[in-house]
């Protein structure tokens, strides 16, 4: 089975028309993208977008042996002009199944939106999902039609990243589908930012015009199983991090902060990070490490080991300056050296938050200056174990390694 995107984008397209963003304005070239279109093995249309015929010339195939054009979304403005020898467009009633003549199946999968998913079983049974702009699947469960597995997935991964985590979670998006962001918006930067950001949750984006061919998954790309989100105050890096897992279900955040009781400021800052993280994800409050790197199971989010380290020193006695010469400096080194060969070990995914201390600021006291040297080996130590390391700056994210 084969698919043309003749486009990508939302439905207002990218650029936005009149929109003075960031975004829009470096939205030219490969990175300008009309509103999503998939024409299969040039039989089958799913949506309807103004110069169809034109994107569809443009990429080298005809519209001419369309026999079913399905749409997926309702459309504002203006009805879009059905050309000339296109069958009316239609919407499937959910649940619903219809054979074309030419071997594909389709079936109409129910959205929590408004809107309409297909599932299309090509003549020789490879298996796409396609999915509006904005939605998720509803009703999904594990032994489902959808345990099966997809070949292909289009779906709207910027703005609905758990769409893509509920079906991972029944079975239907495996390491072996190619999944393809569709109906790209301006909330990333297009180019590099984009592609690093859908790398992250498995997926890719493809200019428009591109024929793929289902099954064929050697553009999959990997998904990092060890990463370090490094970032200064309020750089932006614990939100990075959780983005990278937010098409993953039943994530385990490991908060090393703990409680602090009668501390409300504290309290405030711990709401709002559970407050933003999915509902599907667990917490667990903990500076034991080593044995949840040890086991297998959840992607693991540590936020952060500049405070597993407050606690490691606490532990050792670090403050002390007799303490630590008698023996506190080499406790400190076992614990990091235990750390980092867990992680080195680890078969889970596995993204590590922590603060980047390498600026040049000199604290004021020998006990500050013990911390800021101690946290700048353990970052190099944790680092030198992950197959990409990142460095927040602004709320920008600078790839160091990977």
């Amino acid at each position: 089975m084969e698919v043309t995107l003749l486009g990508t984008g939302a439905p207002a397209g990218l650029p936005r028309p009149d929109c003075p963003c960031a975004a829009c304005a470096v939205a030219v070239g490969v990175d300008a993208r009309t509103a999503t279109a998939v024409l299969v093995d040039g039989a089958l249309l799913l949506d309807l977008t103004p110069g169809a015929a034109f994107a569809a010339a443009r990429a080298g195939h005809s519209l001419g042996g369309v026999r079913q054009v399905l749409l997926s979304h309702p459309h504002d403005g203006p009805p879009v002009e059905v050309p000339a020898g296109l069958p009316q467009p239609a919407r499937v009633p959910d649940g619903r199944e219809l054979t074309l003549l030419t071997g594909h199946r389709v079936r109409a999968v129910a959205m929590d939106a408004p809107g309409t998913g297909y599932a299309v079983t090509g003549p020789d049974g490879q298996r796409l999902l396609y999915l509006p702009p904005g939605g998720a699947p509803a009703g999904l469960e594990e032994g489902g039609d959808a345990a099966a597995g997809y070949d292909m997935v289009l779906l709207d991964v910027v703005g609905r990243p758990d769409a893509l985590a509920k079906l991972r979670a029944v079975g239907a998006v495996g390491p072996t589908t190619d999944v393809i962001a569709v109906h790209l918006d301006h909330d990333v930067p297009p180019g590099a930012e984009l592609r690093r950001r859908l790398a992250a949750a498995g997926a890719r984006a493809v200019a428009d015009g591109s024929t793929l061919v289902v099954g064929a998954y050697e553009e999959v790309p990997d998904v990092p199983r060890r990463t370090l989100v490094l970032g200064g105050a309020r750089s932006g890096k614990s939100v990075e991090a959780e983005r990278r897992l937010e098409s993953f279900p039943e994530v385990l955040y490991v908060a090393t902060g703990g409680s602090r009781g009668g501390d409300t400021e504290w309290a405030a800052r711990v709401a709002v990070h559970r407050e933003r993280r999915p509902g599907s994800w667990r917490t667990v409050e903990t500076c034991d490490l080593v044995p949840l790197l040890a086991e297998e199971g959840a992607p693991l989010l540590i936020d952060c080991l500049s405070l597993w380290l407050t606690d490691a020193m606490d532990s050792v006695g670090a403050w002390d300056d007799a303490v630590w010469a008698g023996g506190g400096e080499r406790a400190l080194r076992a614990r990091v050296t235990e750390l980092t060969a867990a992680v080195r070990a680890a078969r889970r995914t596995v993204v590590a938050v922590s603060n980047e201390v390498g600026s040049g600021i000199v604290p004021a006291t020998a006990s500050g200056r013990r911390y800021r040297d101690e946290l700048g080996r353990l970052n190099a130590a944790f680092a030198s174990e992950c197959e990409q390391v990142l460095l927040v700056v602004a709320g920008q994210a600078w790839v160091l390694r990977g």
